[in-house]
């Protein structure tokens, strides 16, 4: 592998003024194996240009934004490489995470998706084991197995409880999925409702099991509004529909809509 030109792209998706994008943008510098990096957007605007500007990277706007599916889809539409990663504007990545990628690019040429466990970031503090983590970690332990890789019955184990893939260190291959990947049918769960459908695609999920990513909990997340308005627990039991009776997802989304409370609580040092 040429560990000097990778076929690799982080796409950050920006909205806003985030406070939090600059470290994003500095964990990707950071990589040992150096990626091609762009900020998309659908909300443009000085702050972001002026961080651009600071590391050198182009700033691609959605003229049909603002939308998260609109956004993601156009993020990885405007990525000149094979593998790319969507990454969260308020998320960090460890160096190693593209060349361990690619590493894993290099054995699956039928590869989906690749993506990896994570921590947190609660309050500016790294959290890399809690009870919700442990459960998350417990679903995808199949696919640590490379004999279930790829099949579709253990990629669909992994999701039959909820999304226990974390959206933001997934990357795509982008030669064997079908493009464009998210629908705009969901607003909160549109990450699920895509690896489910890639269920039905042969090829590999591929889970590292080490920590390469952490993802920020705080109270201005998109997905910590869409639990306040309800709206992620509406989509959670159309989304278990998918995998179980209608009766039983019911009595499913009754606990899980508990668990998803959590990211307000944690963000607030109540875990």
């Amino acid at each position: 592998m040429n560990m000097y030109a990778s076929d690799h792209t982080f796409a950050i998706c920006a909205y806003g003024e985030s406070p939090y994008l600059e470290e994003c943008v500095k964990s990707l510098a950071a990589q040992t194996v150096p990626s091609e990096v762009f900020i998309a957007t659908s909300t443009d605007c000085t702050f972001i240009r002026n961080i651009a500007e600071r590391y050198d990277l182009d700033v691609l706007v959605n003229p049909n934004g603002p939308g998260i599916c609109e956004d993601w889809n156009f993020a990885v539409k405007n990525a000149s490489k094979r593998y790319v990663t969507i990454a969260h504007q308020d998320d960090t990545y460890e160096p190693d995470y593209c060349r361990k990628m690619l590493l894993a690019g290099e054995k699956y040429n039928d590869l989906l998706i690749y993506f990896t466990n994570y921590g947190e970031i609660r309050r500016d503090t790294i959290v890399d084991d809690d009870r919700l983590l442990s459960v998350k970690r417990r679903l995808l332990k199949p696919l640590t197995n490379p004999n279930k890789r790829r099949s579709a019955k253990a990629q669909r184990s992994v999701l039959r409880f909820g999304s226990s893939i974390c959206c933001p260190s997934v990357t795509l291959d982008t030669n064997n999925i079908p493009l464009p990947l998210f629908t705009n049918e969901m607003k909160s769960n549109l990450d699920w409702q895509a690896w489910e459908r890639l269920t039905h695609t042969q090829g590999a999920f591929y889970y590292d099991p080490t920590i390469l990513m952490h993802h920020r909990i705080h109270d201005g997340s998109e997905t910590s509004r869409l639990i306040k308005d309800d709206t992620r627990t509406k989509e959670d039991l159309a989304m278990l529909e998918k995998f179980w009776p209608v009766p039983l997802a019911k009595i499913i989304n009754m606990f899980y809509r508990k668990g998803q409370h959590s990211n307000s609580l944690r963000e607030a040092g109540r875990n």
